[in-house]
């Protein structure tokens, strides 16, 4: 059974598409190279849509309607110009109620956007275009290391990392932040005071990498206009093993921190990246993986959430949980040598 996968790699080749919501104009060139801040797409859309129905207004056919409309779609229009008119005894006017552009008009009615708002994308990683998606946005390539988590507040930045923490299982409290930390990504450990997340945000910092985070403190995270990378998951755990090495051992690079939302079925999510030049091709890391006896994993279901294992045996057919479900499971044991059965939808390769 194939399951996602999530990466603890030291180095290894990054492949990322960056696409804009609305169809907009791609601003980078192929082969280009960028650095995470860089704008490489961009679009104009409006904030709102304007129904006018003049048919209703003016107490006519929509036919009729339709010969006393003065606007024709593409028509960019002034607050207040007038769209339809209709004299006679009792005349009566259909303006423009703010400036916008007509989508609709026709069959009585006129529909218009308005408040026109900018939007710009930006490559949220160093690299190089290897491809672009016209009207849409880019793929972009690089080499360095990749630490992947379970939830970011959906924000992205850029900068050098400083640590926080000298062991897996510290914990990060106000007291530690200073000023000397401003516009730094910090590597912390679990977080459990929202005093703390606060302080950052005043500093303000680039970023903060928590191995594990309070479920209590998730809507204040969210709120934070900073990125915030959680790893291991909600409670209190420490920092797993590989991406503990891995971070501990690239302090003071600079950082690309992406609080992407997980996708379990495109793949995407919060990661950190690390960019390291190479001498050498190295292969793409894969999003989904065959599950195989020895593999490291990592449990996605209370009550050894975060946790990661090893799988020790596919388990044939279907496997009946207290629960009383028949699902397909494994035998895994856990790093305190404990060995329980875990359902495979529950599960994810840790490379």
């Amino acid at each position: 059974m194939f399951a996602p996968v999530t990466h603890f790699l030291p180095l290894t080749t990054i492949v990322r598409k960056r696409l804009l919501p609305v169809k907009g104009r791609v601003i980078a060139r192929l082969n280009q190279r960028v650095v995470a801040a860089e704008v490489v797409a961009e679009a104009h859309y409006a904030r709102e849509h304007v129904l006018l129905d003049v048919a209703r207004t003016f107490g006519i056919s929509p036919f009729a309607a339709d010969r006393l409309i003065r606007c024709k779609p593409g028509e960019e229009l002034m607050e207040g110009t007038i769209i339809a008119e209709k004299k006679g005894l009792f005349s009566k006017t259909v303006r423009a109620p703010s400036s916008g552009r007509v989508i609709i008009a026709g069959n009585g009615q006129v529909l218009i956007e308005v408040g026109e708002t900018s939007l710009e994308l930006r490559a949220g990683m160093p690299g190089i275009i290897t491809e672009v998606i016209p009207d849409w946005g880019v793929v972009i390539q690089t080499t360095g290391a990749l630490v992947q988590g379970v939830w970011g507040n959906g924000r992205t930045d850029t900068g050098v990392m400083l640590p926080l923490i000298e062991k897996p299982t510290d914990v990060l409290t106000a007291a530690q932040l200073d000023v000397s930390l401003r516009g730094s990504v910090l590597l912390a450990g679990h977080c459990r005071d929202g005093e703390a997340l606060r302080v950052a945000a005043e500093l303000p910092v680039r970023g903060l990498i928590l191995s594990s985070l309070m479920p209590s403190l998730l809507p204040l995270a969210a709120q934070m206009r900073y990125p915030i990378l959680v790893i291991d998951g909600f409670g209190n755990l420490p920092m797993n093993p590989s991406a503990f090495k891995i971070l501990s051992t690239n302090v003071k690079r600079e950082v690309t921190i992406r609080g992407d939302a997980y996708d379990r079925y495109t793949g995407t999510r919060p990661e950190l990246i690390i960019p390291l030049p190479v001498n050498q091709e190295l292969p793409v890391a894969p999003d989904f993986g065959m599950l195989a006896p020895e593999q490291q994993v990592r449990l996605r279901r209370a009550p050894h959430l975060g946790e990661i294992a090893t799988l020790t045996k596919l388990l044939p057919g279907l496997t009946a949980l207290p629960v009383g479900l028949r699902v397909p499971a494994a035998e895994v044991r856990l790093q305190n040598g404990e060995q329980i059965i875990v359902p495979l939808v529950n599960l994810e390769i840790i490379a």
